[in-house]
């Protein structure tokens, strides 16, 4: 805090912006000096930070205290930079109590705090608080947070020393030596449901569980186009328990992503699988809104997301997919910034063939058959549909079916081949030199002529395949990907004619009717 004379007091709070991922150093001045009693906020708040105002008043009111009748400013350094969110009622209210002289301003040097206010004085949880304290790791500051996040800031341990307090009138009891408030205990690794759905509840289907573990060992997107109840959402909501657990720095950073977004940021080995309504708009997918913040294709990173009924989102919206598809990320783009969010994800989309859902059925015919499918697979932009890898048909499942045996294999054999197969490929990149390379889907251009090594029997097979069906480069590139997956899964050091065979059947075939 600093005097001059005796109208003129300051005090400095330190705490956070957050841009995307990013964390930006916000400084909070206070300032209380002799005029007419006033309250102002300044440094481009928002409307929320503004309206902090009257909870910083009565939350001090709920502590017996009053607002002198002095002029008090409030200014949000650097002034250049919007402000938004609630998280600094904690901040404004700790400089305030600093400058009436409640709590010592060397309590506050060298904290991080960020945090709402209740009316009652209740210290809220706010979005951020782990990317927030990695930050304050960085800068070797402490942080001061509400209680209900104190166990998502202690993953960082000893790193950091943390005040997590519940009310406002425990921190200034604990910040003045009356009451010692206990350290947060790291929040415990959660296990996510999707880990106990297990692949053998699936009956029949066989080519399309195959297809999956392929999916799962290359990261390769997938869609399955079939009837209803043919089990496309089952399959789909599988695939988490056949991938590999993620990596303590993916688990951090899948953790900061829901941190930011306003989610549970519990910390899970699981991959996340996000599976939003086919109502979804481009924003919630993708990203943004009036106040930005990151989408499904940001909350799915390191993971799945699933898209059911995927011919009945908006065609914006899923052509918005094709960006973050390609590159990893998405960027939402405002008058006065861009930010951008990681979406490293792998895309599994379901839909019917046709409106009715009965294309394919031989005993349930579609009257405006193969039209009535052309027409309603045709909502899905030809560049969106070439970014899958493996497209698979799935026949109806007839009763008897479901009353045969369990299939002997389930999630924990076939993840067991796909963590194998996910090893090999981390090997030979890294052999390569390409480290930051993952699976066999990030492969692109030069790279597939590199690491895809076909046999003189394969290459025939590809150039046969590209002549008389009218291959795509692109389609091409993806037999290529699709067939050194499928090697891996076998542990085959080469691409032999058997695997690329198999990768020429997951294409796209456009509807037909059935006779």
């Amino acid at each position: 805090m600093r005097r001059d004379g005796e109208g003129y007091r300051t005090a400095r709070v330190e705490t956070a912006a957050f841009v995307g991922l990013g964390v930006r150093p916000v400084t909070v001045e206070v300032q209380l000096t002799a005029g007419l009693p006033a309250f102002t906020v300044v440094g481009l708040p928002d409307k929320a930070v503004a309206e902090s105002r009257e909870r910083v008043r009565a939350a001090m009111a709920a502590l017996g205290l009053s607002l002198p009748a002095r002029r008090i400013v409030v200014n949000l350094a650097p002034a250049d930079l919007a402000k938004e969110g609630s998280h600094y009622d904690l901040p404004i209210a700790l400089g305030l109590l600093a400058v009436t002289g409640v709590v010592g301003v060397d309590l506050l040097i060298d904290r991080l705090a960020l945090g709402e206010l209740g009316l009652d004085g209740t210290i809220r949880p706010v979005a951020g608080v782990l990317p927030a304290a990695l930050a304050a790791a960085e800068r070797g500051l402490g942080l001061v947070c509400p209680a209900a996040c104190g166990g998502e800031a202690a993953w960082f341990g000893e790193q950091i020393d943390i005040i997590a307090a519940g009310h406002l009138l425990d921190l200034v009891e604990h910040l003045r030596g009356r009451r010692v408030l206990p350290p947060p205990e790291p929040q415990p690794v959660a296990e996510d449901a999707a880990s106990w759905l297990d692949l053998a509840d699936v009956r029949g289907q066989e080519s399309a569980k195959r297809a999956l573990e392929v999916a799962a060992a290359g990261g390769h997107h997938l869609l399955m186009i079939g009837p209803p109840g043919a089990g496309k959402s089952m399959l789909a909501q599988r695939l988490p328990g056949i991938l590999p657990e993620l990596s303590p720095r993916e688990a951090l950073e899948v953790a900061m992503i829901r941190s930011v977004a306003g989610e549970s940021a519990t910390l899970t080995r699981t991959r996340p699988f996000r599976a939003p309504h086919h109502g979804a708009s481009m924003a919630a997918l993708v990203g943004g809104g009036r106040r930005a913040r990151p989408g499904e294709v940001s909350l799915a990173h390191r993971g799945v997301l699933f898209l059911d009924e995927f011919a009945e989102f908006a065609r914006n919206a899923l052509d918005a997919l094709r960006q973050p598809l390609e590159t990893g990320e998405v960027t939402v783009a405002r008058a006065d910034s861009h930010i951008t969010y990681p979406a490293r994800f792998q895309l599994v989309a379901a839909m019917n063939p046709c409106r009715c859902g009965h294309l394919a059925d031989a005993e349930r015919r579609c009257t405006q058959a193969p039209r009535c499918g052309l027409r309603y697979q045709g909502r899905i932009s030809g560049p969106l549909l070439d970014r899958f890898d493996i497209v698979i048909q799935l026949p109806p499942v007839r009763p008897g079916t479901l009353t045969l045996p369990p299939p002997t294999e389930g999630s924990r054999e076939v993840g067991a081949r796909v963590a194998a197969a996910r090893e090999r490929q981390r090997e030979r990149f890294a052999a390569a030199g390409y480290q930051q390379l993952q699976v066999n889907v990030d492969l692109h251009g030069r790279l597939l002529d590199e690491l895809v090594a076909l046999e003189p029997a394969a290459v025939e097979l590809l150039q046969q395949a590209a002549e008389r069906l009218r291959l795509s480069a692109r389609a091409v590139h993806r037999g290529m990907r699709l067939a050194r997956t499928i090697a891996d899964l076998e542990g085959a050091p080469t691409v032999a004619r058997r695997h690329l065979a198999e990768a020429l059947t997951y294409r796209y075939r456009p509807p037909v009717a059935v006779a």
